[in-house]
């Protein structure tokens, strides 16, 4: 009866068409049902298809006749004794073809397989007095990828399936039981007015000379004793099986609520990088079923409390369970898509919070939610009083949204579209605190009905920490006060404190995630460029050292400047994501960029290496920048490694990096020994071709300035050597500093002449819109500009420009 026990519970969820094709006419439901046991344990699979077991399927048809007969005829329920009745006498039509019968026994056992496999692959065959035993907890804040099966999540969610499913199977043998007692207090009440009827007699029968000690009535007596005792073990059994099934909800509802504290610390992790399933569904159903169970073991124990008024123990049961279901209704209330962490007033954004008991709240009167913006000691209060906080400290417009149920994805969310913080109430600073250190959150709040519940329910739930700003400068700072919040927060923290010290071996797995997710890329950062991630933050230039025990301070991450900086590593790390988001992502993920390195790692690799050799990395003195590095011998024949000025995002939306690559003739093999055209051939592009618009097309190339090349050979050894041709445009870049413009804006000064290589009747039409056009030019010309970590002084580099017709 194991497999028709485990089906039960999955037939409500069948289709109607499903169940006919399951259980078709010539084999109703009600014989597999009634003779649920009998059929499983007979052989149908040794009954082949064969003349000579012709006999051998005619006696199961008799068997199963029979036996429905019997049960009909003890059935004291006059429809369900019809109903058998009819049933016993339909089945004879398989007299003149019994291995049908057999056949459809087959195949319909076969199907019901198939069923509890798809349904439930690794659902245990309980026995009906089994006790619970809860399936080990994985560990927590783990995840996997979206759409599989396997890993914690999965096993957790396979172990709250077979805790519910334990569950239903368990409420149902409540509602046997409960059933069973009411059969036989029916039966004990019709023996009893049986007994009665027989008591008025007794006198004629002692009149008559029989013994009522061996007549009917001792037999009756009897019975009633019998029917009497089995009542008393069967409501001791349901009473037992009432307190195994609360303890049950009660682990079962402390694992869901586990993993939605996991998935919600899966949500803040994956601001940095870390996976993330947000899949809601699971959890959903999950949910839905913990609720259907709730509510019909209150309403069994109501049923119990009718025959055993003033019980203390349903009375205890009943307030365990009106708990543990307003626990439930409270943390079903989901913050399924986050705002973002970093704010700016007076615009807009968008949140979505999904409730997962949508789908039993009570019709009727819309659920309208509630937003509001509560400070960092505001959301410690909630937590610990519960009430929606009274002080306003920001103004929200667009705050309030309705829950509304999507059928075709069975979710119900309150969507709100065109939030906006309007103006905001900073609290009193400590110390050196900036306005980018101050956390707050949006709070969510509403009361609701759920159907099958006596009273409504308030519910709330937080978003994660935000940062409020009221201007775009402040971005950098505010989104590394939520990297350290969201890296370094405990899950089971008090609202919002972090810890002001952490690991450098913890730091670095942030900074690495954090970089692999805003560049796109699964490529990591190896350990040389950890290393000097370490050097950097740490001011430690020996390459040697182990750095991965030593605390980083959130004043080092992001409130103190970089020495001899005015900018700190955050901003300075950023920068460079932000670079590569936009610029390099291709060359890192294909391993062009060697990334960050120091100035003594890079002599120790390049040394030995021969002239031309050159590798890119990441600029240590300014924010967002790519620098050249490469292997050159100076007059006195003396090797030196140099360092050409950084291209920063400005510079590569003018010329890509593959091109500036290709213009500089110089460098000819990627560290090791790689040559440059092979590696980046794919990153060139062509040269413009003409238009008809009456206009020679100009294109710009770079140069590196004269007096800084390693080969007197090279096309680029000085710029004032370059050949004439009337068809270019030549500008050299050292000529323009003694006439540009004092502020370094790119403007040169009327009294300006360039060299002009065409007839002076010619018109070329020839006008820089902006600035920006010249920004190399407008780099070069800074005056005094400052002597950094990637510029030597016997090596000082600049980039020029040649303007092609």
């Amino acid at each position: 009866m194991a497999q028709w026990r485990q089906l039960k519970l999955q037939l409500q969820y069948l289709s109607h068409q499903h169940m006919n094709e399951l259980y078709p006419p010539t084999f109703p439901m009600d014989v597999r049902c009634y003779l649920a046991s009998w059929i499983e344990e007979q052989c149908w699979d040794e009954i082949i298809d064969s003349p000579d077991q012709d006999v051998r399927a005619l006696g199961m048809l008799d068997q199963i006749i029979s036996r429905l007969q019997r049960i009909s005829q003890d059935s004291t329920n006059v429809v369900e004794k019809m109903r058998l009745q009819q049933i016993a006498n339909y089945m004879n039509v398989h007299r003149s073809q019994p291995l049908q019968l057999v056949k459809t026994v087959q195949e319909t056992l076969q199907k019901e397989r198939i069923l509890l496999n798809q349904v439930l692959p690794t659902f245990p065959s309980p026995s009906p007095h089994a006790s619970y035993s809860p399936a080990p907890s994985p560990l927590p804040g783990t995840s996997q990828a979206p759409g599989r099966a396997d890993g914690p999540w999965g096993s957790q969610r396979d172990a709250g399936n077979r805790d519910v499913d334990l569950l239903v199977l368990k409420v149902l043998e409540i509602r046997e039981c409960r059933q069973n007692i009411h059969q036989m207090q029916e039966d004990l009440n019709w023996e009893r007015a049986n007994f009665e009827s027989l008591q008025v007699s007794f006198s004629s029968n002692m009149s008559n000379g029989l013994d009522p000690k061996t007549t009917e009535v001792q037999k009756l007596q009897s019975r009633i004793q019998q029917l009497e005792f089995n009542g008393q073990e069967i409501s001791k059994k349901r009473m037992q099986l009432l307190r195994e099934v609360v303890d049950c909800l009660e682990h079962c509802q402390a694992r869901l609520l586990q993993r939605i504290k996991s998935w919600r610390r899966e949500q803040h992790l994956a601001s940095i990088g870390a996976p993330f399933d947000d899949n809601l569904g699971p959890l959903q159903t999950w949910c839905e079923q913990l609720l259907g169970v709730n509510v019909t073991l209150r309403q069994e124990i109501f049923l119990v409390g009718g025959d055993c008024p003033g019980s203390e123990v349903i009375t205890e049961l009943q307030e365990r369970l009106g708990l543990l279901l307003q626990t439930l209704i409270q943390s079903s209330l989901m913050v399924d898509k986050q705002p973002p962490q970093v704010i700016k007033t007076q615009s807009k954004f968008s949140t979505t919070v999904r409730y997962l008991l949508g789908e039993k709240v009570t019709p009727g009167k819309p659920v309208v939610l509630k937003a509001q913006i509560i400070t960092e000691m505001q959301a410690r209060n909630l937590g610990q009083l519960g009430s929606i906080p009274t002080e306003n400290v920001g103004e929200l417009i667009n705050n309030t949204a309705i829950l509304e149920h999507n059928a075709s994805t069975k979710s119900t969310c309150a969507t709100f579209r065109n939030m906006s913080i309007k103006k905001i109430k900073r609290a009193d600073r400590k110390g050196s605190e900036s306005v980018t250190e101050e956390k707050f959150a949006l709070l969510f709040s509403s009361e609701i009905s759920i159907t099958g519940c006596d009273m409504p329910c308030c519910m709330q739930v937080i978003t994660l920490p935000i940062v409020v700003i009221v201007h775009g400068s402040q971005d950098n700072n505010a989104l590394a006060t939520i990297i350290w919040d969201c890296a370094f927060s405990e899950p089971d923290r008090v609202p919002f404190v972090v810890p002001e010290r952490v690991p450098w071996k913890q730091m670095c797995l942030t900074l690495d995630s954090k970089f692999r997710l805003e560049v796109q890329t699964q490529l990591s950062l190896d350990p040389p460029n950890q290393h000097f991630l370490a050097q950097k933050i740490f001011d430690k230039p020996d390459i040697c050292g182990d750095y991965s025990n030593m605390m980083v301070s959130w004043a080092q991450f992001n409130k103190e400047v970089l020495p001899g900086r005015s900018f700190t590593f955050w901003q300075w790390f950023d920068g460079v994501m932000e670079l590569t988001k936009k610029h390099l992502k291709s060359y890192w993920s294909d391993k062009l960029i060697f990334g960050f390195i120091g100035k003594q790692q890079l002599h120790l690799i390049l040394q030995d290496r021969p002239d031309g050799t050159f590798l890119l990395r990441f600029s240590d003195s300014e924010i967002g920048g790519i620098t050249i590095a490469y292997v050159s011998t100076s007059e006195n024949r003396c090797r030196r490694i140099q360092n050409i000025q950084p291209f920063t995002k400005r510079d590569l939306e003018i010329r890509c990096l593959g091109d500036r690559i290709r213009d500089i003739d110089f460098i000819t093999h990627v560290y090791p020994d790689r040559p440059k055209n092979d590696v980046f051939r794919k990153y060139y592009t062509d040269d413009p071709q003409p238009y008809n618009s009456g206009y020679i097309p100009v294109s710009i190339q770079t140069k590196v300035a004269a007096g800084e090349t390693s080969s007197p050979t090279s096309s680029t050894s000085s710029m004032t050597e370059i050949p004439q041709d009337p068809n270019r445009l030549t500008y050299s870049a050292a000529p323009l500093y003694p006439t540009m413009n004092p502020q370094g804006n790119g403007v040169f000064s009327s009294s300006q002449q360039f060299p002009t290589h065409y007839p002076s009747n010619m018109e070329v039409p020839l006008t820089y819109t902006d600035t920006l056009s010249l920004s190399p030019l407008h780099d070069m010309a800074q005056v005094n500009p400052p002597i950094s970590d990637d510029m030597e002084l016997d090596m000082f580099g600049t980039g020029g420009f040649e303007m092609t017709q």
